[in-house]
């Protein structure tokens, strides 16, 4: 449901009656797509609504936000045994723009373990299924956010992109995702997996829709050190100079579909020689820094803790075998590995290398073109348990992690369905032009 028919229906109905609705459906819902659901806020904020004392540009609008950005008072999981029961004392920087805007949070999404993931196989809480084939994985690892808009149980939502994990599941569900320019939005709250490459974005099931977000929830913070001190105005361009990046490849029938959307349009075809070393240098990356990142949980200050044991590695050790998952305990020893004495520079260092290549290759790409297209992921959804070997998961982010790695804006755009299924093309811009990519986003839309 866009934003436009979710006003037109507060205005018929009310904010309550609508709000109520919509709790009604989750309850039912089999998609598995929320962690936690702010039932009793909800209606009190839609009671607000409608007694005039709620005002902001998304006032009475419920958003669903992923279970990895701070809420205060409301669980925050990260969809992790380790944070099960974590109540956070204040909010993300998001979640106060969107407070302060009049949205309603309606509830947490469900995800990968602290993002770690394509498909939110590795949730603690189960797996978030596809709105369209519930057999089928809904991606990952901001599942739960893409889910509960394709299956009209939000309006809106926040996810987080650290290798596409927005632009995954948008992908896999059929909606708009978008990871913002690294810096554009603050990761202040955002509980960190690889700060270096992972941004809070925005979802939803418009273009408009999608760019008013955007312009909540982008803006300076001085919380968080990495953040651009600039805020966002969608404004449309009409022209664009376009390249498809031959070497960003899927499935062949993926490939016709994204050729037909491309029709129309005058395009060059280009390459960029260093995404070869993309995917390895990505998870070497994020790997080394979720190791140094997620030591902070040793059952001590907060989270998952079990009775002491005799020695403090013992209980050290319990802890972290118990809290996480095989995926999150898989990502820190490897990242450990890469990182310690020895082979430092044989991985972390030559991934920082790689690094530079491809941030040069889009440098260049950018100096003659727009906009870079490309398939936003290499398949269709998959079946829920059809992929069990990790480096085959790891493999269906090669479209969307050199996107990462460069801190780019990238935008997946829904061109349709393959045997019942949504397709995405991806659409990334230079630094802070999100509003080239939104505009040219139009353009296939209208097409």
């Amino acid at each position: 449901m866009k934003l436009s028919e979710w006003r037109q229906l507060v205005q018929e109905h009310g904010c309550l009656e609508m709000v109520s609705r919509l709790l009604e459906r989750i309850e039912k819902s089999k998609l598995n797509a929320y962690i936690t659901v702010c039932r009793e806020e909800s209606l009190r904020r839609a009671e607000e609504y409608d007694k005039g004392k709620v005002k902001g540009r998304l006032a009475g609008v419920p958003v669903a936000v992923k279970d990895n950005i701070t809420t205060k008072g409301i669980k925050t999981t990260c969809a992790s045994k380790m944070l099960s029961n974590y109540i956070p004392v204040f909010d993300a920087h998001v979640v106060e723009r969107l407070k302060e805007e009049g949205a309603i949070i309606i509830g947490k999404t469900n995800m990968d373990e602290f993002g770690m993931g394509t498909t939110t196989e590795t949730s603690y809480f189960g797996v978030v299924r596809n709105p369209y084939d519930l057999s089928r994985v809904a991606g990952g690892s901001s599942g739960g956010s893409a889910a509960v808009l394709a299956g009209e149980e939000a309006i809106l939502a926040l996810g987080s992109d650290t290798g596409g994990s927005i632009r995954c599941p948008a992908s896999f569900c059929g909606v708009y995702g978008l990871k913002p320019t690294y810096g554009l939005v603050s990761r202040y709250g955002l509980i960190p997996y690889a700060n270096s490459l992972e941004q809070i974005g925005p979802m939803a099931n418009s273009i408009e829709d999608l760019a008013l977000l955007l312009e909540v929830i982008a803006g300076k913070d001085e919380r968080d050190s990495t953040n651009a001190g600039r805020g966002f105005k969608f404004s449309e361009s009409k022209e664009f100079r376009i390249a498809v990046v031959k070497n960003m490849t899927a499935e062949d029938q993926i490939m016709d579909r994204f050729y037909d959307t491309l029709n129309g349009f005058e395009y060059e075809e280009i390459e960029l020689p260093s995404l070869k070393y993309a995917l390895a240098a990505y998870y070497v990356i994020a790997m080394s820094e979720a190791s140094s990142n997620l030591a902070r949980y040793d059952g001590v200050r907060y989270g998952y803790s079990v009775p002491e044991l005799t020695s403090w590695g013992d209980y050290f050790s319990r802890v972290r075998a118990e809290g996480f998952g095989e995926e999150v305990k898989r990502r820190i020893m490897l990242g450990s590995y890469a990182l310690s004495a020895g082979y430092y520079g044989k991985y972390y260092l030559k991934a920082l290398k790689a690094r530079t290549l491809i941030i040069e290759d889009f440098r260049r790409a950018f100096g003659d073109f727009d906009i870079l297209v490309s398939p936003t992921m290499p398949t269709l959804p998959f079946k829920i348990g059809e992929l069990r070997d990790p480096l085959t998961m790891y493999k269906m982010d090669v479209n969307t992690v050199p996107v990462n790695l460069a801190g780019l804006p990238a935008l997946n755009v829904p061109i349709g369905f393959i045997r019942g299924l949504p397709v995405g093309i991806q659409v990334i811009g230079n630094y802070f032009e999100e509003s080239k990519i939104l505009s040219f986003a139009k353009r296939i839309a209208a097409e």
